[in-house]
């Protein structure tokens, strides 16, 4: 994995753009006291470091070790200050700040009616934009002013105010239980993976249909939507049910075209969508529509309010890559997807202090399949080596499969000697991580036969654990074994003498060739 940094500080100044860095350089340079010099050229100092190192920071001698740690806390301070008064005239946060800002002086001043005459503003602004928390911020205010001051209003405005505010608690609290179900729900999947037997699908089930408020299907407003379609679409994904889950990341995306206004405020939920929109293409194996997808979420990244962002830039940059390595697995071209293999390492190198180690996995893991895939086993178990040897509990599934594409990796190469601990070793680890289903178990017992077996007898041992694996192939809990990976095409290339990539390849022209075939329903 790259190097992570965990210095706030440090990660923060390798954040800034170059005139983020002019800009904070000239507001700290307005104070001259030497604590000001002496943050400056701590910032110098860490601008100039690949990865943050103390001891080279306190080569400087005008900063000492007693001085370092509120010398980092001040120009931390100065940072966010410098970046604050970069007027964003397109960040709908700041102009409403700075309405309410407004309202505040106002009212400090003793202009009461200017003071409301903001907050209208404010408002209008807040609902456009479907913003409950600052609408709530709103009223608590104008409730004040009318509380605490004659202001010729106050009839028949207590019970509008009153009602206003019954309202928009009763949006906020549906918006926070639904936002709570979608979070709690991606929380379950990034530690588990999709559903590893009946047991985690009942209890996952039970969850949903718990949490899940009563009145979330006949809410119309925009952030009840979101979360209402994002927790649907992690219900579907983690029971592997691929075609609800597609259904879902539609609506979440539409969501958007029909509120365009809400593109500026939630862009990195849109980009999320599309991510999970081209996902589901993939799992249905729609070339097509993940073609499309890919063409639209590029044009996208063109847009100001990508370009201009570094966090809606980086999740489109590594969104993007994720979706052209899905369209290499789906179109067997698998030699082609390893060019973009130098452009992925350096990208995880220069935004490594910003992608989640969850993220890494899933990069390495589909360097990985690449690899095999295309017959570079030696390669293949290098970046499968990455995910075995973290520490993590994050997705579990995955650390599984890599283990057991790693033992398949071993097997290619005839690595025997290695095979049977190795066979044992992934055997046990997925049995304690209960990931073990009738697909791995098949498998596991082929690995152990094909040891006592001659060379000349293992093609048609190979047959056989294809024609077994082929009646799993329709089992729901067996589906997630040939999502991670697909041991079918592979028992082919065994049969067939050729590489995985030539079997997939010939699926998709088979596929591509028949007319008006589309895999994914409306």
């Amino acid at each position: 994995m790259p190097n992570r940094s965990t210095d706030a500080l440090f990660q923060l100044v390798k954040s800034l753009e170059k005139s983020e860095k002019r800009n904070f350089k000239l507001y700290v340079r307005r104070n001259s006291s030497s604590d000001s010099l002496k943050t400056i050229q701590l910032f110098d100092s860490m601008d100039k470091l690949s990865d943050y190192d103390e001891k080279a920071l306190l080569r400087n001698k005008s900063i000492t070790k007693q001085q370092l740690s509120n010398i980092k806390a001040a120009l931390y301070k100065q940072i966010l200050s410098s970046l604050r008064i970069i007027r964003d005239e397109d960040n709908v946060d700041i102009r409403l700040h700075e309405q309410m800002d407004y309202a505040r002086i106002l009212y400090n001043k003793g202009l009461y009616h200017q003071s409301l005459k903001i907050i209208e503003k404010f408002k209008d602004m807040a609902k456009q934009y479907n913003q409950y928390t600052y609408l709530q911020q709103a009223l608590f205010f104008e409730k004040k002013i009318e509380a605490l001051y004659i202001t010729r209003s106050i009839r028949g405005r207590a019970d509008e105010l009153s009602a206003e505010s019954d309202e928009i608690n009763k949006r906020l609290s549906l918006v926070s239980r639904l936002s709570n179900l979608s979070l709690q729900l991606y929380s379950w999947y990034i530690q588990h993976g999709h559903a590893r037997n009946e047991n985690d699908l009942k209890s996952i089930r039970l969850y949903f249909d718990t949490s899940l408020p009563a009145e979330a299907d006949g809410a119309a407003g925009f952030y009840e939507r979101l979360y209402l379609y994002q927790s649907y679409a992690w219900y579907a994904f983690i029971r592997l049910d691929f075609l609800q889950y597609y259904r879902y990341c539609q609506k979440w995306v539409d969501l958007f075209t029909r509120n365009p206004d809400m593109l500026a405020v939630e862009t990195a939920n849109y980009i999320k969508g599309m991510h999970n929109l081209m996902s589901a293409h993939f799992d249905l194996l729609n070339h097509v529509k993940l073609t499309e997808c890919i063409r639209e979420l590029k044009h996208f990244a063109q847009s100001k309010l990508v370009e201009e962002n570094d966090n809606n830039r980086i999740l489109t940059y590594v969104y993007l890559y994720t979706a052209r390595i899905n369209l290499h697995f789906l179109e067997g071209t698998f030699e082609k997807g390893l060019q973009h293999v130098p452009f992925l390492e350096k990208m995880l190198v220069e935004y490594g202090l910003f992608l989640d180690r969850h993220r890494v996995m899933v990069f390495y893991y589909k360097i990985a399949c690449l690899y095999f895939g295309s017959g570079h086993n030696e390669k293949a178990i290098d970046y499968l080596n990455r995910i075995i040897n973290q520490k993590d509990d994050l997705r579990t599934d995955l650390q599984c499969y890599a283990r057991l594409l790693h033992l398949i990796a071993h097997y290619e190469l005839g690595n025997f000697d290695l095979l049977e601990y190795l066979s044992k070793s992934v055997y046990r680890y997925m049995a304690k991580m209960e990931n073990l289903s009738k697909v791995e178990e098949e498998v596991f017992a082929f690995m152990r036969r094909s040891f006592k077996v001659g060379a000349h007898a293992l093609k048609p041992e190979f047959q056989k654990l294809l024609n077994k694996l082929r009646k799993y192939e329709g089992n729901p809990l067996e589906t997630r074994a040939f999502a991670y990976l697909d041991i079918i095409s592979w028992l082919e290339s065994k049969i067939n003498n050729i590489n995985v990539q030539d079997i997939i390849r010939s699926k998709y022209l088979r596929e591509k060739r028949k007319p008006g075939k589309s895999k994914t329903a409306s």
